[in-house]
């Protein structure tokens, strides 16, 4: 489904497309797309975006001419603005409209919000996707169409971005900047690798991208009936695809945009040299300590962050853990402190309904870059983290129900468990005894 240029919902000029997005969700509404309506170009940036999976939002979406309400909810009341940055909305299965986008000449920019899944090899980004059928890495490029492009690599997000580039190549179109904007450390590099990857299984010729390593950062629930209802009431106007998100935002980039960029710095955004110290202080502090109220503040009956962090016992765990990867950020300890403040006064907004359990998927994806760096950086030291080994307890009773037994001395199905798990992050863990008693000990004071 493809939305025309029409005009956005407060009467503005659509902007032509000139940045393509994936992942329609709404952290990307609540921030890519919140920066660029911010920005004072706005007017000559318009967003194409297309969903992963989804093709109920694209429908809500297009019937109001992807314009949306961003509910910014503060702990003292809310605010509610109009996002008419998006220009036009699309199904992920729409693949020869995905292409079109790349063939355009005017196209600078390419953004994507699929989440720590997205960037595994076999990530399939739409439910319509065909399955992967590459041909051998010697086909001929110049024979490539762009269904054969599309065939071969739209099961996955590193696919599609190849086909694309193969698409504009051919095209003769001029270099554009890719920007991932998910919770994974180097994020620019690891989507060129992937991408590359693709195209040499695939047998494909790319059009020249720079990669931008970026780090993101803004709570986005995901919105309620009562939402819709309550933006209908102060506002006046329908809206059936509402966002709500804190007052908090963060955007920091790394790396070139060889076509120009929005002018996202005057909306707040901060544009570095090394986009790392960044990934590590929100990655370990942030999205760690929501691993560490996943998984333990639900043990404890709690389903939301607000009502974990205000729970002392789990309050005292996330400051342990906190204590334990500050020791390895390469920041003023005055500044952590401040950020640390920010992030318990953030996490403790009773109206922002950030929920555990969703908190909690893809732990096997999550916990290798929020816990690991810092265990091993503990390990290395010579210590065994107690933060960092709670986090790890409270994720293997989340894995297993019923939970093995654990009373007994030897506790021997439990400590299997605990090394198979471990071997599922990183093989080298499972070989650290010392850790797995600890975990195995740490399980026994979270049960009740």
């Amino acid at each position: 489904m493809t939305r025309p240029l029409t005009r956005a919902a407060d009467g503005r000029p659509a902007a032509p497309v000139r940045m393509l997005h994936l992942g329609l969700g709404g952290f990307f509404r609540a921030h890519q797309a919140w920066y660029t309506e911010h920005a004072p170009d706005a007017s000559r940036w318009g967003i194409a975006a297309f969903t992963g999976r989804s093709t109920d939002l694209v429908a809500r979406l297009a019937a109001q001419d992807g314009a949306y309400t961003l509910v910014t909810r503060g702990a003292d009341g809310d605010a509610f603005e109009v996002v008419g940055s998006v220009t036009a909305v699309h199904g992920g299965g729409e693949d020869a409209e995905w292409l079109a986008y790349w063939r355009r000449p005017e196209l600078a920019v390419v953004t994507l919000t699929v989440t720590e899944a997205g960037y595994a090899r076999d990530s399939a980004p739409a439910a319509t996707a065909p399955p992967a059928t590459a041909p051998p890495a010697t086909a001929p490029p110049a024979t490539a169409t762009p269904a054969t492009v599309t065939a071969a690599t739209a099961a996955t997000v590193a696919g599609r971005l190849a086909a694309g580039l193969a698409a504009r190549r051919r095209a003769g179109g001029g270099p554009v900047a890719i920007v991932s904007c998910d919770n994974l450390p180097g994020n620019g590099e690891l989507t060129r690798r992937l991408v590359e990857e693709q195209a040499q299984a695939a047998g494909l010729r790319l059009a020249d991208a720079r990669y931008v390593t970026t780090m993101v950062d803004r709570i986005t629930p995901y919105p309620s009936q009562e939402d819709t209802g309550l933006v209908a009431a102060a506002t006046g106007r329908a809206d059936a695809a509402p966002v709500v998100t804190e007052p908090y935002s963060e955007w920091v980039l790394c790396g070139d945009f060889p076509a120009g960029r929005p002018r996202w710095e005057d909306a707040g955004a901060r544009f570095v040299t090394d986009a790392a110290p960044y990934e590590e202080r929100k990655l370990w502090l942030l999205n760690g300590g929501h691993s560490l109220l996943a998984y333990a503040g639900s043990l404890r009956g709690h389903t939301t962050v607000a009502e974990a962090v205000a729970d002392p016992a789990c309050r005292g765990w996330l400051a342990q853990w906190w204590a334990e990867a500050s020791r390895h950020l390469s920041f003023p300890e005055a500044e952590l402190a401040a950020y640390r403040q920010a992030l318990l006064d953030r996490f403790a907004n009773p109206r922002i309904r950030h929920t555990l359990a969703k908190i909690a998927e893809d732990g096997p994806r999550k916990l290798p870059v929020r816990i690991l760096p810092v265990l091993r950086a503990e390990r290395a030291r010579g210590a065994l983290p107690a933060g960092a080994v709670r986090v790890l307890a409270a994720w293997l009773l989340h894995q297993h129900e019923p939970v093995p037994p654990v009373r007994e001395p030897a506790a021997g199905p439990l400590r299997e468990a605990a090394r198979t798990a471990l071997a599922g992050l990183d093989p080298a863990l499972a070989d650290d005894t010392g850790l797995i008693d600890a975990i195995v000990a740490e399980t026994r004071s979270l049960l009740p």
